[in-house]
């Protein structure tokens, strides 16, 4: 997440100081991603250093007012015109946790994945039961979403991201749910296959008949 390019993004809106800055993205976000009030100030020491934005004085309570510069605004910008670069996934917990397991003969995979999947569709049943309250709370339709609050629109479609990511995970998990069943499917025929030749000798020969053999034979 660009905690720089979302605090020039508000503030290209209007100037604000910090408190302000975090209160705004934490509302527009749902609270989704919480900001850390040290975060936030850091960040704009790093935006003030880098031009991206300027000190305007104080709104007479202390509290030091930022504004965009002219750098600023080209720069949030120029973020909203690319898109997210994926070249470096970030890291997956889930996708770990589970890559791991796979190599540890101590680590019921199985129980894993059936955890991860009861505690993925709780909180998918979660995140479509708050959507379903915040458009009704926004006197939005389910079906048509261009009236109301654009901040609560904006956490529709913040819902709509985490309903979407938490949906994804769980069909993951079936998928490496059958996978593993595939795999030890496998794992077992070719220890059968294993067993059976063991049963049967390597190298039996048919005997040659004998003289006295085929005497006997006649």
């Amino acid at each position: 997440m660009s905690i720089k390019h979302s605090l020039l993004a508000l503030l290209q809106e209007s100037p604000r100081y910090g408190y302000q800055l975090r209160g705004e993205f934490e509302e527009r976000t749902g609270s989704t991603w919480p900001l850390n009030i040290g975060q936030v100030y850091t960040t704009l020491d790093r935006l003030e250093r880098d031009e991206l934005v300027a000190k305007d004085g104080d709104d007479g309570e202390g509290h030091v007012i930022y504004s965009i510069t002219a750098a600023g605004r080209t720069e949030v910008m120029d973020w909203f015109a690319q898109p997210v670069a994926q070249a470096n996934p970030p890291r997956n917990e889930l996708a770990i946790k589970l890559a791991l397991a796979l190599t540890l003969e101590d680590v019921d995979v199985s129980a894993v994945v059936q955890a991860q999947r009861t505690a993925s569709m709780r909180l998918l049943q979660d995140y479509t039961r708050q959507r379903r309250t915040a458009a009704t709370t926004a006197g939005v339709q389910l079906s048509s979403e261009e009236a109301g609050d654009p901040n609560d629109a904006a956490w529709l479609l913040v819902l709509d991201s985490l309903i979407f990511s938490t949906e994804a995970e769980v069909r993951w998990l079936d998928h490496c749910e059958g996978w593993m069943a595939k795999r030890a499917a496998s794992a077992g025929k070719s220890a059968a296959t294993r067993r059976a030749e063991r049963a049967i000798p390597a190298d039996v020969s048919t005997p040659t008949l004998t003289s006295t053999t085929k005497a006997a034979s006649k």
